[in-house]
């Protein structure tokens, strides 16, 4: 199937071809730039999305991130013209994320998304957080306490709240950055539930982890460890909750990766779905941070 042209402020292709366009994005893919699969299966080209860091930039040739929001309606990347950080939707203008936020960062400067696109943090190789962007409201907010000594954990499922660490505490912040819950503790979990108390850890070797807890971000109490019944040489790459509030994790496989909805009390890991990795140098799925385990064709060094 002939690619589609993303370009200006709209699909650029026969009419037909636009209006049955679906809504959301299967994967992106990188083979000579940037293109987006479709779930119906078309391939929209993306030229002006840089593949690589400029010559200028901290790191010049180090791949450039290219992000989709888990709703698959959203992508970010870093634009070729100026190389600044832009959201788009498939048939919608670029917003620029935030001025601060340019290609000369890549590899030094990481971007989150929002599963509904709308948010935007980045941490960097400080370590530390750099910009908290509320794309709805247009604003770029200063960090909580006017420092950047945070680490970012990650969104709620509904992208409404933000969970951030500062040494030993957990803070549960809403998207204007008021705290709502603290926590002081030495657990570090990745996911949080759209309840805003219930966080999920992983528990092991970053990479290798087959187990994981829950922790109540209000009171502090932690489940027991439970060990997820995946399957021989699969781990925990990529953990966080569906809206229902149930544990949801990806993992790689052989030939792509495949999605479990897991049991917190028992481990019990039921398979949902697999997809299977396109024949492309990098791909990128919805909800995935910049440098998943599945994203390229081999490991990094």
């Amino acid at each position: 199937m002939a690619a589609l042209l993303l370009a200006g402020t709209t699909l650029i292709g026969s009419p037909a071809a636009a209006a049955a366009a679906p809504v959301t994005i299967a994967y992106a893919q990188r083979t000579q730039t940037w293109q987006l699969v479709l779930t119906n299966g078309d391939v929209v080209e993306v030229p002006e999305a840089l593949a690589k860091a400029p010559k200028n930039a901290v790191t010049p040739g180090e791949r450039a991130p290219f992000l989709v929001s888990g709703d698959g309606k959203h992508f970010f990347y870093f634009r070729k013209s100026d190389g600044l950080f832009v959201e788009r939707t498939l048939n919608g203008k670029e917003r620029v994320v935030s001025r601060r936020l340019t290609a000369y960062t890549i590899y030094e400067e990481w971007p989150a998304v929002s599963d509904d696109g709308s948010y935007v943090v980045t941490t960097t190789s400080a370590p530390g957080v750099g910009i908290f962007a509320d794309l709805r409201k247009g604003k770029v907010l200063p960090p909580p306490g006017h420092t950047d000594a945070w680490s970012f954990m990650g969104f709620s499922s509904d992208g409404k709240r933000l969970l951030l660490a500062e040494d030993e505490r957990l803070t549960v912040f809403d998207r204007g950055l008021r705290a709502r819950t603290r926590l002081k503790t030495r657990l570090a979990p990745t996911a949080l539930a759209n309840d805003y108390v219930t966080a999920a850890v992983p528990v092991g070797t970053w990479l290798k982890s087959r187990k994981l807890r829950l922790v109540n971000l209000r009171t502090g109490r932690a489940s027991g460890t439970v060990t997820v019944q995946l399957p021989r040489g699969q781990y925990i790459d990529d953990l966080d909750f569906d809206k229902a509030g149930r544990v949801i994790v990806r993992s790689k496989t052989g030939t792509g990766v495949a999605f479990y909805r897991v049991s917190a009390a028992t481990g019990k890991a039921t398979l949902l779905r697999t997809i299977a990795r396109p024949d492309a140098e990098v791909w990128v799925l919805p909800g995935d941070s910049p440098y998943e385990a599945w994203t390229e064709r081999k490991g990094r060094a």
